[in-house]
């Protein structure tokens, strides 16, 4: 029998303030969003600021990682704007993710062999000022020796392909793919995260997966918190990760 750790949750809190931004007003507060989750037992935090600011907001960001109990996880582009930003904040993470103004989410992977040479600095920049740099990248072999070739002690293997297939013999594909990405990542002596399109009814093998440290789940948990208050809903999915990590063991 394999002795396994336990896995994290990161709680995305962005998607409440999606709702906030689409009346302009001031509630739903992420960070109070944030602070419940903390309290639920999330063991950390995922902020997304994103260039057009379609939801969370440069002062989001710095009053949580002022008021945070766990870590903040600051998920940006490789861009100068929020490079200089994050190296300012000092977040606990810092995870690079690829973005483009007209998608609706983050649509798939950084590209680490087309801009080796341009990540490569930046996290360097970052690590040099004691912050963690997590790449999110797809389920690739070579994405993730390049990852390495870099210097990322962390990855978060992107996970949207197989949460958006229904369940059959494609999604099984996608979640063997996944699991060979992250032993291979742990083989190279990388952290492995993951996360994208997780929720209640897919997230178990995921979870089950012993080579992932965390998953970072926001809009399956801000919606179900509709109904059941957001402390619940987070409850819920640690639940059902640990449980998914202990029937492994």
């Amino acid at each position: 029998m394999k002795k396994t750790t336990a896995i994290l949750l990161g709680v995305n809190v962005d998607h409440v303030a999606t709702l906030r931004q689409a009346r302009g007003t001031r509630f739903p507060d992420p960070v109070y969003a944030a602070l419940v989750a903390e309290e639920a037992g999330a063991d950390g935090i995922t902020m997304h600021l994103r260039e057009d600011r379609r939801h969370i907001q440069d002062r989001d960001v710095q009053t949580f990682h002022s008021l945070c109990q766990t870590r903040l996880n600051f998920e940006i582009a490789p861009t100068k704007e929020m490079i200089d930003f994050a190296l300012k904040l000092k977040p606990h993470f810092c995870c690079l993710v690829p973005e483009k103004r007209e998608e609706l989410t983050t649509e798939g992977g950084l590209n680490v062999i087309k801009h080796f040479i341009h990540l490569k600095e930046i996290c360097h920049k970052l690590q040099d000022e004691g912050i963690e740099v997590s790449l999110f990248i797809d389920p690739e072999i070579e994405q993730i020796e390049a990852a390495k070739a870099l210097g990322a002690k962390w990855i978060e293997i992107h996970t949207g392909q197989y949460a958006d297939a229904k369940p059959s013999s494609e999604r099984l594909s996608y979640l063997k793919k996944i699991k060979y990405a992250a032993e291979y990542a742990d083989k190279l002596e990388i952290s492995v995260n993951a996360g994208h399109g997780l929720n209640y009814n897919n997230v178990s093998q995921i979870a089950a997966i012993p080579q992932i440290k965390e998953l970072n789940i926001g809009h399956a948990i801000v919606s179900l918190s509709i109904f059941t208050g957001f402390k619940e809903a987070v409850v819920r999915m640690k639940r059902l990760m640990h449980e998914a990590r202990n029937d492994y063991n």
